[in-house]
């Protein structure tokens, strides 16, 4: 099984090296794989789609999603070429994969310009000490969504 868990990384790694050498973006691959079978696997997009979002743990999350048709990847593990920043890895536990195997770690990513350590510090912070200013609008009515959603019968949890 060692040998395949190097296959698969192999994978991320091939297309974050595409993105460097085709110019789509940054060095980052990722490859999800249920049953020993590869189901989705992406290089990051964010420059050739204009969203940042797109990191490829992400675009891959979307589409073993589509593939599979379902929005839970339990049974399924990530190979990433790099340890997932906090919007990937929040992606990641929302998706319900198994486990992470990575090759490049945050501070290699640091080290090459991309440094997500900011957020995890801004995380840390009263939302009135954050970088980003927040304001709370119209709480009492979003409230009351949440209260229908909690009574509704026909709902799928997630």
């Amino acid at each position: 099984m060692e040998q395949n868990h190097e296959k698969f990384m192999r994978m991320a790694v091939e297309l974050s090296r595409y993105n460097v050498e085709n110019e789509q973006g940054g060095p980052f691959g990722a490859v999800i794989v249920k049953d020993g079978e590869v189901v989705a696997r992406s290089a990051n997009k964010v420059v050739p789609t204009n969203d940042p979002t797109a990191h490829a743990e992400v675009a891959t999350i979307r589409l073993a999603c589509q593939e599979l048709g379902t929005f839970n990847l339990e049974g399924c593990v990530i190979y990433t070429s790099c340890e997932p920043c906090p919007m990937c890895l929040g992606a990641i536990y929302w998706a319900r994969i198994d486990k992470v195997y990575y090759a490049n770690t945050k501070k290699d990513a640091a080290d090459i310009g991309f440094d997500d350590h900011f957020i995890y510090d801004e995380l840390e912070l009263p939302m009135a000490q954050r970088k980003l200013p927040f304001e709370q609008l119209l709480h009492s009515e979003a409230l009351e969504v949440f209260k229908q959603w909690q009574v509704t019968e026909k709902k799928t949890n997630y």
